[in-house]
């Protein structure tokens, strides 16, 4: 697997500014594409997917799949379909998941799967990965000195990284300038 140097980093502030990074990620998105969503529960995966479906212009509201595993949202605008991927409950890795038959969707698909660390990789060496970190305490990144606990609680440390050939030049960078 190669990796390039395509990262972004971005501190969020509010569930609206995570939907809306979302929306501009979907921007870079192409059938094919994998992305792999990593943070704690609460980090704001399922919000950042509600803005690549919104970018992506597909069909329904995107909700977490976790008691169903995997939702399909077919495109309204002619683009790919969102697969969304809740693999929280899934212990194994690819093999437990061939049922969903994700090596079959990739191709005309954008797929987006939470929790796929260890479990999806197989699927792609080009993917791209969203690492979600809450900030923690009054210091937080974009937190102003003396913030209320709730505004601090929502600010997040959002870390895109394209991995292979696929994310060289793709324009990751750009996510940091909005």
């Amino acid at each position: 697997m190669s990796t390039t140097d395509a990262t972004a980093r971005v501190t969020v502030k509010s569930p609206d500014q995570m939907q809306d990074l979302g929306r501009r990620l979907a921007t870079l998105l192409r059938p094919g594409d994998l992305v792999l969503l990593t943070g704690e529960l609460g980090a704001g995966k399922t919000t950042l997917t509600r803005g690549l479906g919104e970018g992506l212009g597909v069909r329904g509201a995107v909700t977490s799949p976790t008691f169903v595993i995997a939702r399909v949202h077919p495109s309204l605008t002619g683009g790919p379909p969102l697969v969304h991927v809740d693999a929280y409950r899934l212990g194994g890795g690819l093999d437990e998941m061939e049922d969903l038959d994700l090596d079959v969707s990739l191709p005309e698909s954008v797929v987006v799967v939470e929790w796929g660390d260890g479990k999806v990789e197989e699927l792609s060496d080009d993917r791209l990965h969203v690492v979600i970190g809450r900030a923690v305490g009054a210091d937080a990144p974009g937190g102003p000195e003396g913030a209320p606990e709730a505004d601090v609680d929502d600010v997040r440390e959002v870390t895109v990284t394209g991995l292979g050939p696929r994310w060289s030049g793709a324009g990751l960078p750009a996510l940091e300038t909005c």
